[in-house]
């Protein structure tokens, strides 16, 4: 048996567990030793019966006196309720639906329950316990001991017919029978950094002693993906330096008639953040620059100002937007913000009204766009990700800015984008833009190949948006307070944090935890529309706007809100990334407490673009101190980024970048918050590519990188 060990070949995994272990995509040996735990139950304590107490997690150790069946009238559940005695007493043990259990639990069998005790009016009983048969064996005399109670206990991810019972059931065998595996981090690293081997930690995160083997463990495979992260951007990074672009000049006396015909001064920070972006495109190197800022604090026009320079030189920009709305913004944006150098031109008075197009997924006359793409008529060309399709060729492209959602990877650019010119492969400057504000330490680690730009002040003269945290008792008083707001000619937006209404079935609710009940008692999109059309505002204009409906329809109902054909807007988190309406004033949240401070600021910022005092009413049932903390942060936090390092420590990285988006497992996703794990990782990644570029030295960690690349996606 090895790694590649597929399960099917082990004995003991019966072949009914196979396909279900697939739905886990655990398949091999390897499958199942990296499908770690996500928490361990502390049954260490064995306490005797007489001496439990409610609330509280414990293992017993007794003889099943009784066990019997019942059904529950209303919910039509399986109960099976035992009685389990030891020397000093005895106490009731529930199931729910296993009446299976009734051919293993026999009266007379000894056995280990582990569970949390809970108290009801009559007594004390153990709620759906683990259980572990001990006739064949004492917890001190069997060789391999407990696996499910006496102990800390992994509790993993699991599926329909793979419980963690199971997992522990068939990962315990494997681990002590599996020849030892070589690993790919070098002694001197995992020494440097007091990190275990590769057994010895597969072995502690699976099964611990202590939990402070857990937490050594986890730190050691978090350090190996960090590692393997900070090795990727470096190569990439160095990479990219060995690469030509063409030089964009940039002419001082032409750039300070551009400055002067804006219609406003360039705040400090956006003057940094210019200086970076046209020192990077004056070498010939490709730039490859993150620029960050709130909502509305003035990305585009230092996107524009580089677009405008590389025009002037006779070479093409191409601008991505998600949506063709986003897009079209831009267009008005970039031509409205220089109106002079668009509607001049040395040749005739429309020549650089030619200069910039738009081109989506929509456009007519693509055929005539493609010829003046390619024969370099048009320089700046906005658009969706029709862009990038085979069909349009650049004559001479030689920057390219990603607006929102549209990041995408340095090999995926060179691949699409990469021009030939003078028989040499030239990469266009990337200038990749986010409003969405990421913790530095983790735009740092994530995006680590890209360099970072942030804006952090608003442009002068913006008021502030006045936010409030609304109780359920003054529900109808903000009512009231929108009403006055668009009766005066604004307009309002209303975030629900789920589509479709959660199950109102009393019998379907009483076999969910609370949990899972309070998010069906969310706001819905629809419930919410509803609510508002018929019973609130029956005499306002109320558009809906959620994911499930096609683009063009969602791109329509934002068009027409921004052409004041609604008074409001009830929408999910789509709009958290959308168009400009400066016309609209109130922002409502319903649920605030289910999203995180970061995306909170975003939907915050969609409103304030104007001269009009906006608001930002934040709605939630919750009576939590946590939930008044995260949104008192909100009230008095100086800008996004301030709220984004609180909600990295509050909530994990996840709410940024999903599992799912970076390839990350979710141990590294959480170590993100170590900041100092992070620095040790960057600090071995550097040292090691000192001494060895190639991985010569190191076969076992080149094949381990090449796995790492091929599985990570982080833009």
């Amino acid at each position: 048996m090895d790694l590649n060990t597929e399960l099917v070949k082990i004995d003991g995994i019966g072949p009914k567990f196979i396909p279900k272990l697939a739905k886990l995509n655990i398949k091999t040996v390897k499958d199942l030793l990296w499908h770690f735990p996500f928490r361990y139950d502390d049954f260490s304590k064995v306490i005797p019966i007489a001496e439990l107490k409610p609330n509280q997690p414990a293992t017993i150790q007794g003889t099943v006196k009784k066990i019997g069946l019942r059904r529950t009238f209303r919910q039509k559940l399986v109960l099976v309720e035992a009685i389990i005695v030891d020397d000093t007493g005895g106490v009731r043990a529930l199931w729910f639906n296993q009446a299976y259990l009734l051919k293993i639990l026999k009266p007379g069998t000894r056995a280990n329950f582990a569970g949390k005790i809970i108290e009801s009016k009559k007594d004390l009983y153990l709620s759906n316990p683990v259980y572990e048969i001990t006739s064949s064996y004492g917890i001190s005399s069997a060789s391999s001991g407990p696996r499910h109670t006496a102990g800390l206990i992994p509790v993993y991810p699991e599926t329909r017919g793979v419980s963690s019972k199971l997992l522990r059931y068939i990962l315990k065998p494997i681990l002590t029978s599996i020849p030892v595996i070589a690993d790919f981090l070098p002694k001197e690293i995992l020494t440097k950094n007091v990190l275990p081997d590769i057994n010895s930690a597969l072995k502690k995160i699976h099964f611990p002693l202590r939990a402070i083997d857990a937490e050594i463990a986890k730190k050691r495979f978090a350090f190996e993906n960090l590692f393997l992260l900070q090795l990727n951007n470096l190569k990439l990074k160095s990479q990219l330096a060995q690469e030509k672009s063409e030089i964009i000049p940039a002419d001082q006396e032409f750039l300070s008639k551009l400055l002067a015909e804006l219609p406003f001064v360039l705040t400090g920070s956006q003057k940094e953040v210019l200086h970076e972006v046209l020192s990077d495109i004056q070498r010939p190197r490709p730039m490859n620059r993150l620029l960050q800022g709130d909502v509305g604090s003035g990305k585009t026009v230092i996107a524009a100002i580089a677009a405008i320079l590389a025009a002037k030189n006779g070479q093409q920009t191409a601008i991505l937007a998600p949506t063709e709305v986003l897009a079209q913004q831009h267009y008005r944006t970039i031509t409205k913000l220089f109106k002079e150098y668009f509607s001049a031109s040395g040749r005739s008075p429309e020549g650089r009204e030619k200069e910039i197009e738009i081109l989506t997924g929509g456009s007519k006359g693509k055929k005539s766009l493609n010829e003046k793409i390619e024969n370099g008529e048009i320089k700046i060309i906005i658009g969706t990700h029709a862009i990038i399709q085979k069909t349009v060729k650049f004559k001479n492209l030689a920057l390219v800015i990603v607006d929102e959602q549209h990041r995408f990877g340095v090999e995926q650019r060179a691949a699409l984008l990469r021009s030939e010119k003078n028989s040499k492969v030239l990469i266009p400057h990337l200038l990749s833009m986010s409003a969405t504000p990421i913790p530095r330490t983790l735009a740092l680690t994530i995006f680590g190949d890209l360099d970072l730009s942030i804006i952090n002040e608003l442009p002068a003269g913006r008021k502030s948006i006045i936010t409030k945290v609304v109780s359920p008792s003054k529900r109808s008083d903000a009512y009231g307070f929108i009403r006055e707001q668009i009766l005066k000619g604004r307009q309002a937006f209303v975030i629900c944090p789920r589509i479709e209404p959660g199950t109102k079935d009393e019998e379907e609710r009483k076999v969910l935890t609370e949990s899972q009940q309070k998010l069906l008692d969310l706001k819905s999109v629809k419930e919410e529309f509803e609510r508002l059309s018929k019973n609130i505002f029956p005499d306002l204009k109320i558009a809906m706007l959620h994911g499930k409906l096609k683009n063009t329809e969602k791109e329509n109902i934002m068009k027409d809100f921004q052409d004041k054909k609604y008074d409001i807007l009830v929408s999910t988190s789509v709009i958290e990334v959308g168009v400009d309406v400066p016309n609209a004033s109130i922002m409502m949240i319903e649920g605030a407490d289910r999203f995180g401070l970061a995306q909170l600021y975003q939907f915050r910022g969609r409103v304030g673009r104007s001269e009009h005092q906006s608001y930002c009413l934040l709605f939630t049932d919750s009576d939590s101190e946590s939930t008044q903390y995260r949104l008192d942060s909100l009230l008095t936090a100086k800008n996004g980024f301030e709220l984004a390092e609180k909600d990295l420590q509050l909530r994990g990285p996840g709410q940024f970048m999903g599992k799912e988006q970076t390839g990350l497992p979710d141990i590294a996703m959480d170590a993100l918050k170590n900041i100092e794990l992070v620095k040790a990782a960057k600090s071995s990644a550097e040292e090691l590519l000192s001494n060895d570029p190639d991985f010569s030295k190191n076969p076992l960690l080149a094949e381990r990188f090449k796995q790492f690349h091929q599985n990570i996606h982080l833009e």
